[in-house]
């Protein structure tokens, strides 16, 4: 029996791409929203899903960590890092000096701001759901209009590209995690995800607390700090490392770590993906 995998949809995401990615025999459930996605999950609508969380040019996509943190119970059991071509959609005939509104996911604006800026600096730009919607957006726009999207959705929706990859930087990537009941059994080439704050501030706090890793010669892959949502100035740190939860020496730096803390939570232990760091 296929797997049942949900994604950020409709058909013609880069989510979608994602998850294609992750399993090409899936049963896909598209959804409408990311706490859509993380839903399905949880309500037995789908087996896993798939979510971004991290853009090589915007860094972190918040809603996903903040669900992570704050309101799922679901472990990351993957990982997949997929190349992202952002290309300029229009309908008909329509021309670059035509375009008064331009519709995508909030992400592609910041991936593409120098172009923005410099072809279309009066354009408003309007946030869809979705980098495929934004195609419906556009289409159904009062003003002339374009979307951001990739080139499945251009095939999908029968849209023209305008203006081809054109994204800030060329080597744009977004990481995406797979997310499921639970995570992943030791492979020898693991990530452990997991999240931590303080109850109170100290000198050397959050020093004193990564040295549990460094004494054990544990690799930082990644720290990034949210606000904790209960004071302005005060943060939950998110950690990525090498290794797995199971491991001896990580779960001796967990344990440590976590006596430190005031709340801990692990997000899952995953094999790598193959072009991921380390």
């Amino acid at each position: 029996m296929a797997k049942r995998l949900a994604y950020l949809g409709p058909p013609g995401t880069y989510s979608e791409q994602a998850a294609i990615g992750h399993d090409g025999e899936a049963e896909y459930v598209p959804c409408a929203t990311i706490p859509a996605v993380v839903e399905a999950v949880s309500k037995g609508l789908a087996d896993e899903a798939v979510v971004p969380i991290e853009n090589s040019l915007e860094g972190a996509v918040t809603f996903t960590l903040d669900l992570l943190i704050h309101h799922s119970d679901l472990k990351i059991n993957g990982e997949l890092v997929v190349p992202i071509d952002c290309n300029l959609l229009v309908d008909g005939d329509t021309r670059l000096e035509d375009i008064k509104a331009v519709y995508s996911h909030p992400q592609p604006f910041g991936q593409c701001r120098l172009y923005l800026m410099k072809n279309l600096p009066e354009a408003e730009h309007v946030a869809s759901f979705s980098t495929a919607g934004a195609v419906e957006d556009m289409r159904n726009s009062p003003v002339p209009a374009a979307a951001i999207s990739g080139r499945r959705a251009a095939e999908i929706f029968g849209a023209r590209i305008l203006d081809p990859n054109i994204q800030d930087v060329p080597n744009n990537q977004t990481r995406f995690v797979v997310l499921a009941e639970q995570d992943h059994p030791r492979t020898g080439r693991d990530k452990t995800s997991f999240c931590f704050d303080f109850q109170s501030d100290a000198p050397g706090i959050l020093y004193e607390t990564l040295g549990e890793l460094a004494k054990r010669n544990i690799n930082l892959v990644k720290i990034e700090s949210r606000p904790d949502r209960r004071s302005l100035g005060r943060y939950v740190f998110l950690i990525d490392l090498e290794g797995h939860r199971e491991d001896d020496h990580v779960q001796a730096a967990l344990e440590s770590m976590r006596s430190r803390s005031s709340m801990f939570k692990i997000l899952g232990s995953y094999p790598m993906a193959v072009n991921s760091s380390p």
